[in-house]
């Protein structure tokens, strides 16, 4: 089935940038389509982004022109730059495939504040 460990998160102020990773293990992901999701304290996990393994790439409408998601498939890996941050990103942040069909890994807190 495969693994999926997220790293990166962290604390930063509002307009700050961090750039997450994914590390997919177990098996090559490089034909699926890759996402990033998060979650917020008491919302559901949504989607934030979608990269397909010909590079493709969606994006919510809340985080459309500030975060990127791209992915080295070489190195089993995806990643999200997430720039302009602002409290509302703040979330557990996870990444799996589209839809999610991988154990959910423990994910990367993200946490916006002043």
């Amino acid at each position: 089935q495969g693994q999926l460990a997220e790293s990166g998160g962290g604390l930063v102020q509002p307009g700050g940038s961090l750039r997450l990773s994914c590390a997919a293990s177990g098996r090559s992901f490089s034909l699926n389509t890759m996402a990033w999701y998060r979650q917020a304290p008491g919302k559901q996990r949504d989607v934030v982004a979608s990269i397909s393994s010909r590079g493709h790439t969606n994006y919510a409408d809340s985080v459309k022109g500030r975060f990127t998601i791209s992915r080295d498939s070489a190195k089993n890996m995806v990643f999200l730059q997430m720039n302009s941050l602002k409290f509302e990103d703040t979330a557990v942040y996870y990444c799996n495939t589209l839809p999610g069909v991988i154990s959910w890994g423990q994910g990367t807190q993200v946490t916006v504040s002043s």
